[in-house]
């Protein structure tokens, strides 16, 4: 029998109020190894301490990475209306604006 495990992204705001965002299967304990600095080299270790903004659950793994992938490609006003729930912002922020944008024909 199989253990079912869940799959967390998350993102961090770290000392320099840069972002960092990751997948995992033990959301506070990666947070734990984040604040603790277990790789010294690693990006959250220069930016301490770092604070667990948002997280959110997937049953899939696949699933987890592609929402983490797509985050790492959003703008840092994008992470904000998420971390906050702002789904309106979010909306704005994801339309295309362009002169070129399909809207306009």
């Amino acid at each position: 029998m199989s253990k079912d495990y869940l799959y967390f992204v998350y993102i961090l705001l770290c000392a320099d109020h840069s972002y960092y965002t990751g997948v995992t299967n033990d959301v506070f304990k990666r947070y734990e190894q984040h604040q603790n600095a277990n790789d010294p080299r690693s990006y959250t270790a220069r930016r301490l301490p770092v604070e667990l903004k948002y997280y959110r659950e997937f049953k899939y793994i696949n699933d987890a990475i592609a929402f983490e992938k797509k985050i790492k490609r959003w703008g840092r006003k994008k992470k904000i209306a998420l971390i906050n729930q702002d789904w309106k912002m979010l909306s704005e922020l994801a339309s295309c604006k362009n002169d070129s944008s399909h809207r306009f024909f």
